[in-house]
């Protein structure tokens, strides 16, 4: 929903009741992961996409019936026959779709929960999707307080609160299962539990052409960037364009005082040991769920035996992705930031690297990290 959440909240403002088909759950080798969303207006504009084109004409109509029954829908689709006539994904992926009416009325905290996802303040959305209780009731996470009621009694929502923050602490988004006592069980209630965390850092050391190709690139995976460097004459908005922020000073100070998690990620471009070392001291000591650093094969031994002098244990050292990036021949600074772009996606799915043309198997691996 975060991709489309401009439009929709104008359509909400303007008084409009509009039809919402988001991806709860996926199987095998879906082409959009849970909480994507299509939205179709009063007026029949439709924004976003389920599924690549495989099913949204489909959904179109239903989303158009949800909201002229006002009463919502858990949908499945699945294999497409050999016709391709039939509505189904011809990937061989199976998805579900909870499709919905909102409106003011039905979804009165939409302007909250855009709020906080426009100022990245962490806010999880549990909608009831199947079961007994109230089929789209909803409730709203946000930091220690929650408002709404799923309708099943207060230990369910209470169980729903904890899950709830649990998954936005790990950026997670999917559904969970519970009994009408709020425990856990697989055949009873669902609930669909949407995270909108904050995106995820990139932290990006040295202040080179390769680090302006990089900032780009994780700025287009989603990444809130910063690039940072000791030299104001190097570390400006100017040359930096696509970062968020660009910070003047010692690298290795800067991330010592910065807040890191598994999410975080650290590429060190700085071709510098007096630049380099320190900084990595630090990042290979955080829970970051990537660290790599630029250099040739000579540069990375030297560092390495630096970073032992410096008391580094050889289980942290081996968290260290130097050279930086997957091996795809890159030469320049922009061939550079799509191997180490690579790297990031192969690291957070669990691909093999390897071209698909050799490979057997599923295409779409499980979240990975």
């Amino acid at each position: 929903m975060r991709d489309i959440l401009d439009q929709i909240t104008k359509w909400w403002d303007s008084g409009e009741t509009f039809g919402l088909a988001t991806v709860v759950n996926t199987f095998r080798s879906a082409p959009r992961d849970p909480g994507a969303a299509l939205a179709v207006s009063d007026g029949g504009e439709v924004i976003g996409s389920v599924s690549g084109g495989c099913v949204e004409g489909a959904v179109y109509e239903l989303a158009r019936e949800v909201c002229e029954t006002g009463q919502p829908v858990l949908q499945t689709y699945g294999i497409s026959d050999d016709t391709a006539f039939d509505v189904g994904l011809t990937c061989g992926g199976i998805i579900e779709l909870f499709v919905e009416p909102v409106s003011k009325e039905r979804f009165p905290a939409l302007a909250g929960v855009a709020a906080a996802i426009r100022d990245e303040v962490p806010v999880a959305v549990a909608t009831v999707i199947s079961g007994p209780g109230v089929l789209g009731a909803r409730r709203i996470i946000r930091g220690d307080a929650a408002t709404g009621t799923l309708g099943a009694g207060d230990r369910l929502d209470e169980a729903v609160d904890d899950d709830a923050r649990g998954m936005l602490a790990q950026g997670l988004t999917g559904v969970r299962h519970y009994g009408e006592h709020g425990e856990r069980r697989l055949d009873d209630l669902s609930v669909f539990v949407q995270s909108f965390a904050p995106p995820p850092r990139m932290l990006v050391f040295g202040a080179i052409d390769f680090a302006a190709a990089v900032a780009r690139a994780g700025k287009f995976l989603g990444y809130r960037v910063t690039v940072c460097d000791a030299r104001p004459i190097f570390a400006t908005h100017a040359r930096f364009p696509d970062a968020d922020e660009v910070i003047v000073d010692w690298p290795h100070r800067y991330l010592a005082q910065t807040p890191i998690d598994s999410r975080t990620v650290i590429c060190v471009l700085t071709h510098d040991p007096k630049f380099d070392v320190p900084v990595l001291e630090v990042a290979l000591r955080t829970p970051a769920g990537y660290i790599g650093a630029m250099g040739s094969r000579r540069t990375h031994e030297d560092r390495l035996a630096r970073l032992r002098e410096a008391g580094l244990t050889e289980d942290e050292l081996a968290r260290l992705r130097s050279p930086i990036g997957l091996d795809l021949g890159a030469r320049t600074p922009e061939e550079t930031a799509v191997s180490v772009a690579a790297e990031l996606i192969q690291l957070r799915w669990g691909g093999s690297g390897q071209p698909l043309t050799g490979t057997s198997g599923r295409i779409h691996h499980s979240h990975h990290n």
